[in-house]
């Protein structure tokens, strides 16, 4: 089944799908405020997909911004209590700015956090939901999973600057193995090291295939994050996502707020990641919280364009009446479209730019076929 069929009538068909999946696995609804204090943006900008924020002043003169973010509000607002799993999914507002329109726009964000006692089978869970939430959105689709604490063990062997630790991963997220190893010679580092980290920018393989090889390469300095990335890719192909689930180490994040387990998901037709997210302890250890967590979003703009480009029409049909017609023959056609499954609209004129399937009129006769696009 295609994107167009998949989401039938847009957001409000996969919003719904999607509460229903978290539903189903424990999750409550969070809702919040659409506004923040703007320190609470400023002091965790590099966590943000953005730093451009709608700020504006409080009648108290704070300083307080639109959200754009929903992550940050929920760690902020919820109770640190590690002891405890807190899992909760938001389908919230946020305000940045679109990439379909370069300018501000109320976007809609969908995803989840667990916070608390983060463990193996929480994080097993999300990615879990991570694949069930791509597949709402269509049944061609692969998430691809990556581990920072190989990454950042790999990294600091390095031994580069802050500087040169951004630039490194940078390259790692391009898969650029050119600019890797320009980075790795201009830093004297060994040639064995950046082998190691071009070739692994360069795997892509289903979990079960490639691991052997990356235990290989990267025994000698992560094996706990080793251990834990087979471990849950293993479960998952087990539990019959093996397909769906890649090992890509190009999907990094911030090592400043990220720890674990990351990932991007993917669905056929659509260029870049339309899902992303993982394990940002840091994070809350940088808001003075002993708790851990995991979540993702689907990501806004990818999802505005689904909804919008991926759909052929806007509407099955559009009946033509006119002030003669008889309202209970208008009335029992309209009836009979909507029972069989069918959306429709009984309009005076074709409302300008609808998007249609079918065009009928009423007349005398009945029912008559204008245009039919179907």
């Amino acid at each position: 089944m295609n994107i167009e069929t998949k989401l039938l009538k847009g957001d409000e068909k996969v919003i719904f799908e999607l509460r229903s999946l978290y539903e189903k696995y424990g999750y409550s609804q969070y809702k919040m405020s659409k506004f923040e204090e703007y320190d609470l943006y400023v002091r965790n900008k590099d966590f943000l997909v953005s730093d451009n924020i709608i700020t504006f002043t409080d009648t108290n003169g704070k300083l307080m911004a639109l959200k754009p973010d929903v992550t940050l509000s929920i760690i902020k607002n919820s109770k640190d209590i590690p002891e405890i799993t807190q899992k909760v999914y938001y389908d919230e507002n946020v305000y940045r700015i679109s990439k379909n329109t370069d300018s501000f726009k109320e976007i809609l964000q969908v995803g989840l956090e667990c916070v608390g006692n983060v463990d193996d089978w929480c994080i097993y869970e999300v990615l879990t939901l991570a694949a069930e939430s791509l597949s709402v959105i269509s049944d061609d689709y692969v998430l691809d999973v990556s581990h920072m604490g190989i990454i950042k063990d790999l990294v600091q062997k390095l031994d580069l600057s802050i500087d040169g630790e951004k630039e490194i991963l940078k390259a790692l997220g391009e898969k650029n193995t050119h600019q890797i190893k320009a980075i790795c010679e201009e830093n004297d580092c060994s040639n064995d090291l950046s082998a190691k980290i071009c070739e692994l920018a360069n795997l892509y393989e289903k979990a079960n295939e490639v691991m052997p090889r990356i235990k290989e390469l990267a025994s000698d300095f992560a094996p706990d994050s080793i251990a834990q990335l087979e471990k849950l890719t293993s479960v998952l192909s087990d539990s019959g996502y093996g397909d769906r689930i890649h090992i890509d180490f190009s999907v990094v994040n911030d090592m400043g707020y990220y720890n674990g387990i990351v990932f991007t998901g993917f669905v056929n037709g659509v260029p870049e990641g339309v899902l992303s997210g993982g394990q940002y302890d840091k994070l809350l250890k940088k808001m003075n919280r002993k708790s851990k967590a995991i979540g993702f979003a689907v990501y806004p703009d990818t999802l505005e364009r689904l909804m919008t480009e991926n759909f052929e029409y806007d509407i099955d049909t559009v009946i033509l009446y006119s002030e003669n017609t008889d309202l209970k023959t208008l009335s029992d056609a309209v009836k009979m479209m909507t029972s069989s499954g069918k959306s429709v609209t009984a309009q005076r004129e074709v409302p300008a730019k609808l998007r249609y399937r079918q065009l009928l009129k009423m007349n005398d006769k009945g029912v008559e076929i204008i245009e039919n696009n179907a």
